[in-house]
């Protein structure tokens, strides 16, 4: 692997050494070795930025990749298990089709990191992973599996199983499904510490509780499905009483509770925006939401829900978020570095700093603001995956 220098080009690093104008980082190992003005770097491949942007890696911190395949239909459509309203033993690393082609877009677009994961029909739908987005099989391009549980809110869950009479019908019934699990994994996980090395006093095996485990002991967050505002509170409700993580994906009306949200302490991961118009849970969707729960002090990621958007689609969502009053360089890092710290990858992943893995996205121009800019070079773990320059 040789070492890269990418150079001339406008060096937004979301970490301490803040934006150099006239910048260069040098890749070694799979790493980013260096980030400065002036770099030594005998013997290395050139990268000319060409007085582009050039940026960590994007992530998108809420999608399906890889479980709704395109342009497929039933047979690619792995993104729910609607048999049953509660499978926390589902593991989306078991369903992804790693080849598919929107994979080649998103590293086209400059995405290197995705969260992926189980669709909402289910109250509890099983586990998120997060991955690369270049390879070919899940093996090599896993960073952490499990990585969240999801969780569903709202009307999807009611849609789903309540139409045919099956539980949930009511969003009662879905924050009560969600409890009693969580109350039982508790038990569960309280069983096993107890009975220590005796395994005559431990709870007979169940691989849902055994999935939830993690949850319970704080190791991963829910991934929580939620819209409406009465929705994400209830959502913040179920974590507090099991003193749980959470996560709060889409929170399409989370701009109006921001003051509850920033008091919980929980970060927001936004969108899609421009999707699904047709939802009644959106029909209060505002691009001023991510400026309103920024100034509220709340942490804000930006998502394309996959299949809803393309993953390129991604800037161009945080672009029009800029437009509504989110600060410029708060947008950068609802793609960067606030993806990479909500989804705890932040000791490898967006930011560009020495030791983080050498993820680098290279663009024309300013990806957020210049809707004509292009992609022109995407670097992944060192090695250059997509190159037009």
């Amino acid at each position: 692997m040789r070492d890269i220098l990418i150079k001339n080009g406008k060096v937004i690093t979301m970490g301490p050494q803040g934006t150099l104008e006239n910048g260069q980082v040098l890749l070694r190992g799979g790493r980013i070795a260096a980030v400065g003005e002036s770099l030594d770097a005998p013997g290395a491949e050139i990268l000319d930025a060409k007085g582009g942007y050039i940026l960590p890696g994007l992530i998108d911190a809420h999608c399906h990749i890889g479980l709704y395949e395109t342009a497929i239909g039933f047979p690619g459509d792995d993104g729910n298990e609607t048999s049953d309203p509660v499978t926390p033993q589902i593991r989306a690393l078991d369903g992804i089709y790693p080849l598919d082609s929107e994979y080649g877009v998103a590293v086209r677009g400059g995405v290197t990191t995705v969260a992926t994961g189980p669709g909402s029909s289910n109250p509890i739908g099983g586990q998120f992973v997060a991955m690369k987005t270049w390879g070919r099989t899940m093996n090599e391009m896993v960073l952490r599996a499990p990585l969240a549980m999801k969780v569903a809110f709202g009307e999807n869950p009611k849609n789903c199983f309540g139409k045919g009479g099956r539980q949930p019908v009511t969003r009662m019934a879905t924050a009560s499904l969600i409890r009693e699990t969580l109350y039982k994994a508790r038990e569960y996980a309280d069983k096993k510490d107890r009975a220590g090395e005796d395994p005559s006093k431990r709870p007979a095996f169940d691989l849902k509780l055994e999935a939830l485990e993690p949850v319970i002991r704080r190791q991963i967050p829910l991934k929580a499905h939620c819209h409406r505002a009465d929705d994400i509170m209830t959502a913040l409700r179920i974590a507090d009483e099991l003193e749980v993580d959470i996560t709060l994906d889409h929170c399409t009306e989370g701009y109006l509770i921001a003051d509850e949200i920033a008091r919980s302490g929980r970060s927001a991961i936004l969108g899609p925006l421009g999707g699904f118009p047709q939802k009644p849970e959106v029909q209060l969707q505002s691009l001023e939401a991510a400026g309103i729960l920024y100034r509220a002090g709340v942490k804000v990621a930006i998502m394309t829900d996959l299949p809803a958007n393309h993953l390129w689609y991604l800037p161009m969502a945080v672009g029009m978020c800029v437009g509504a009053g989110l600060p410029e360089e708060e947008g950068f890092k609802t793609i960067t570095i606030n993806a990479a710290e909500i989804l705890g990858l932040q000791d490898r992943l967006g930011s560009l700093e020495p030791g983080k893995d050498a993820d680098v996205a290279i663009f024309s121009g300013n990806p957020i603001r210049d809707l004509w800019c292009r992609c022109t070079a995407t670097v992944m773990d060192g090695e250059v995956r997509h190159n037009i320059l």
